[in-house]
């Protein structure tokens, strides 16, 4: 899914008071902790959609929706095919989908093959953020072994977007933060208890 030449007439409208409208959350082994802390760190009136994509057992029920909305004021939903992102929600992709957004600012989910033998992947996801949310998107590697992610950020970066990663201090496992770095397209790399403070300076940035 390629990005339009301007993204004038095709993106989404921009949500009021957000100077980026997307954060794309990536995540894998240690996730769980780690969203936790991001998640619970934004406010009530956080002005952007968040997506997550965490990798999940297939085989199993996935009670992570239940779990963060216990650890944060903002809903957090399982995403379905055909939603519309909405300002202070989080939307977590389900097992064995990805999970893409759509150039009208709607979900779509696939089982189309894995990437990086995962699915969801990051990378699907952060490319279809790129493409459809452009420079006011936001991308976010957290913890995880492997690399998935590190291909979907320089998709963000190309369409002006901000990436962060999380530091090698305080990730549970360093391999997807780490591959992420190594691409030279990460702006910020954080502590994770950081994290959540500069994604509000970030999205409420008036600049």
């Amino acid at each position: 899914m390629n990005a339009p030449a301007d993204g004038t007439n095709t993106r989404p409208r921009p949500f009021a008071n957000a100077a980026f409208d997307l954060v794309a959350v990536a995540a894998s082994a240690g996730g769980l902790r780690a969203l936790s802390e991001v998640l619970s760190g934004l406010p009530i009136d956080f002005p952007a959609a968040t997506m997550v994509v965490q990798h999940l057992d297939p085989n199993h029920r996935s009670l992570m929706v239940e779990i963060l909305n216990r650890r944060t004021v903002l809903p957090v939903q399982q995403a379905h095919a055909g939603d519309r992102l909405r300002p202070g929600v989080i939307y977590i992709a389900p097992p064995n989908y990805h999970a893409l957004v759509k150039l009208d600012g709607t979900l779509a989910l696939t089982q189309s093959a894995r990437t990086n033998f995962v699915r969801p992947s990051a990378d699907r996801l952060f490319e279809s953020v790129a493409a459809s949310y452009g420079k006011r998107a936001i991308a976010v590697v957290l913890t995880g072994t492997g690399k998935d992610g590190a291909m979907g950020i320089q998709a963000i970066k190309q369409q002006g977007g901000l990436v962060i990663a999380q530091d090698k201090a305080t990730a549970e496992y360093f391999g997807m933060p780490e591959a992420a770095i190594q691409t030279g397209m990460v702006d910020f790399v954080l502590l994770l208890t950081d994290i959540a403070t500069k994604l509000i300076a970030l999205v409420e940035s008036k600049s």
